[in-house]
């Protein structure tokens, strides 16, 4: 996985070109790093930005980043569904190994940039919550900074209803309370039954969150013995070689502070896994 940092001393020569002066690699392979998110440029008072036009010329002074991964730039996902657009921001349905962030390697498979490259009209997308890589379900994703900030600080007031559907190995209690702490701070977790089938020994669940700790859905159950189905690092023992996380974002619910309303968004039955 190789990285390239170049000093610019000539603000002459377009940052594409200049990285195939310093690497290996073809200017088609430069321009997809750059379109797909791989390339980055600095200044000393404004840190780092993700630079995706290759004829961008630079200043002297200032350094291009290449970090060039072929298995992370050749990473595909299943495209993302619009569940409502309410103009300043929309929820979506992220598919399972869509990303909710980025990293220096590439922000192609992040589902803001999906929206931003899918979504009509186009529009700058910003994240506002987060769900992990094998998790699927609800996202909101706002289109300006002031409503990513008044959106964001719903879920720091804990002022979003948030609930799940997991299905789970075992046979689960009508209801059950998880509270145990999770990396020192308090979490807490309540789930119900909501259907048992007997001959897989499965029972799906739905879960409601009232803190957001990393992991905290999938940590509980596995904790309370019901560890969810495709959980490849808490649920040891599972055949989960060919089953991806059933775990899903079902349901957020909130006072819009944009527009003052109460707001409700449910995911069809047809999105959640299958208990028999």
């Amino acid at each position: 996985m190789p990285e390239f940092h170049v000093d610019v001393t000539d603000s002459s020569i377009p940052a594409a070109e200049l990285l195939k002066q310093h690497s290996r690699l073809s200017k088609q392979q430069i321009k997809q790093a750059m379109k797909k998110g791989a390339v980055w440029y600095s200044e000393s008072d404004t840190g780092y930005k993700r630079l995706r036009r290759a004829d961008k010329t630079l200043k002297v002074g200032q350094q291009l980043h290449l970090y060039y991964d072929a298995g992370v730039l050749g990473l595909q996902v299943d495209a993302a569904v619009l569940i409502a657009d309410e103009g300043e921001y929309s929820v979506w349905y992220k598919p399972y190994g869509m990303l909710s962030q980025g990293s220096k390697w590439g922000g192609h498979c992040t589902i803001n940039r999906w929206v931003e490259q899918n979504h009509l009209p186009q529009r700058p997308a910003f994240i506002v919550n987060r769900l992990d890589r094998a998790a699927q379900g609800l996202m909101l994703i706002a289109h300006t900074k002031s409503a990513a900030s008044a959106l964001s600080g719903l879920f720091e007031k804990r002022a979003i209803n948030k609930q799940y559907t997991a299905l789970v190995s075992g046979s689960f209690p009508e209801h059950l309370i998880l509270d145990t702490a999770i990396d020192g701070k308090n979490a807490l977790s309540r789930a119900s039954l909501l259907s048992y089938a007997p001959h897989t020994k499965k029972s799906l669940v739905s879960v409601e969150i009232e803190t957001g700790r990393k992991h905290q859905i999938r940590k509980h159950l596995s904790g309370a013995g019901f560890p969810i189905v495709g959980d490849r690092l808490y649920g040891p023992g599972l055949d989960t070689s060919s089953v991806n996380l059933c775990l899903v974002s079902t349901y957020l619910g909130f006072n819009c502070p944009i527009t003052g309303l109460d707001k409700s968004y449910h995911l069809r039955n047809d999105y959640l896994p299958q208990v028999g």
